[in-house]
């Protein structure tokens, strides 16, 4: 189940990384805020425990390392709870529950034969993963960041106008700050 702000809501679900012989179950966050409405935010570590132990290792690192990879193949570096975040877009999301999507380092696809089943393959020069989760989890995630933010709407949220007219006018004023 989604929690939610006045700005954005999270899910917590499991990812489960596909090894060469077994699957390793992966705590994660979904992540949308509307002040970047475009996006959606993969905390992978994220168990939702405010209080973790530390070992010196997320979840995520024990993943990776599963998979034969290590964390220089992600794109981002570990936040302070020892977790990995990855920015996808949330149209790409919404894309992979129908069909093969992405290119590059985030590709998602649908499992076939009706399974509640969306992959998400994450590549950079040093390794990749695959993982898979519940699309029905996704699904239900995606709708409560529609409610948040109807898709179209997004672009008025970002005052882009008022941003690039202060860039124009030589201004370092912050059109966003009030």
């Amino acid at each position: 189940m989604a929690r939610h702000s006045m700005s954005g809501c999270t899910a917590r679900t499991t990812f489960h990384l596909i090894g060469p012989q077994s699957w390793t179950a992966v705590p994660a966050a979904l992540v949308y805020d509307s002040s970047d409405p475009f996006a959606v935010r993969v905390r992978f570590g994220d168990d939702g425990e405010d209080d973790r132990a530390h070992d010196g290792g997320s979840a995520f690192e024990t993943a990776v390392q599963a998979a034969g990879a290590d964390d220089d193949a992600y794109d981002t570096t570990p936040d302070e709870d020892g977790g990995v975040e990855w920015l996808l877009s949330r149209d790409l999301l919404r894309a992979g529950l129908i069909g093969p999507v992405g290119e590059g380092d985030v590709r998602l696809w649908p499992a076939r034969n009706g399974l509640d089943v969306l992959f998400l393959q994450l590549r950079a020069p040093s390794g990749e993963a695959l993982f898979e989760v519940s699309g029905a989890a996704v699904g239900h995630f995606l709708r409560e960041t529609d409610a948040l933010v109807p898709v179209g709407t997004e672009s008025e949220l970002l005052r882009v106008d008022e941003e690039l007219t202060a860039l124009l006018r030589g201004g370092t004023d912050n059109p966003t700050s009030h």
